[in-house]
């Protein structure tokens, strides 16, 4: 008999947008994940089942189910202001 444990895993994303609109996504914590779509909304759908497929890929591998470590850190950014022309 086969069980079957879920687990949620809340990971970064990369969202960026090509010369012709098209929003590419990409999961930094899983080498070679990454999806697209024509709107923010399909890119995040499309990128949530690439991530699904990744993890459950390398389980099946016996492979831990993310292929880097991460963080978030905090930092502290100051940017000069300049005066309206």
């Amino acid at each position: 008999m086969v069980t079957f444990m879920a687990q949620v895993f809340r990971l970064p994303v990369i969202i960026e947008r090509d010369e012709d609109g098209v929003f590419i996504v990409e999961c930094p914590v899983l080498q070679g994940c990454h999806s697209y779509g024509d709107t923010l909304e399909e890119a995040l759908e499309n990128i949530r089942e690439a991530i699904q497929l990744c993890i459950e890929e390398r389980v099946a591998h016996g492979e831990p189910p993310l292929s880097a470590d991460w963080r978030e850190v905090e930092v502290l950014v100051q940017i000069a202001s300049h005066p309206s022309r």
